[in-house]
This record gives structure tokens, C-alpha cells and sequence, in this order.
């Protein structure tokens, strides 16, 4: 399980990401490079990364469930996943 301070940067990087989205997208379509340094360093999409959203485990991360490989597994076996069983042939 990672550090709740680990979870909680991210959250903040998404909300910074968010709100600078719009004036990103205007800085860069006017070309204007100089002002774009000005903004934050968190205001760039780029720096956000992926974490399971029950354990916040950075690395086996499966975009479409949103879960690390860990997590998917435990709740697969389980059954808690709608659409996915266990393989068997």
C-alpha cells in the first residue's frame, strides 16, 4: 500500500492539471512558450502518473479497470469484477 502523502500529491496534481488545462491549451496555440514556464510544474499533464485507486500502487497498473495487477487479481478471484472470470481450457 503506498504512503497516504503519495496518494494524496497526485490528487493534487490532477486538480492542478484540471485547472490549468484551458490556459495551457491558449499558451500553446498563441505560441507563447515564456508565459507557459510561468505556470506551475504540476500544471503539466505530463507529470501525472498512474496509481491503482485502492491501493495507490504505482507500478502493474491496468488503465482499463483503473486497479494495479495485484488488486485486479484478488478481486477477480473473487468475483467482484463484472465481464471477468478466470481463464480455464
Amino acid at each position: 500500500m503506498a504512503k497516504e502523502s503519495m496518494k494524496a500529491r497526485e490528487v493534487k496534481r490532477a486538480k492542478t492539471v484540471a485547472k490549468y488545462a484551458e490556459k495551457r491549451k491558449a499558451l500553446k496555440e498563441a505560441g507563447d512558450y515564456e508565459a507557459l514556464q510561468k505556470l506551475p510544474k504540476n500544471a503539466s499533464p505530463i507529470r501525472m502518473h498512474n496509481r491503482c485507486k485502492l491501493t495507490g500502487r504505482p507500478k502493474g497498473y491496468m488503465r482499463t479497470f483503473g486497479l494495479s495487477r495485484v488488486t485486479f487479481r484478488e478481486l477477480a478471484d473473487k468475483g467482484l469484477i463484472p465481464g471477468v472470470r478466470k481463464a480455464s481450457w
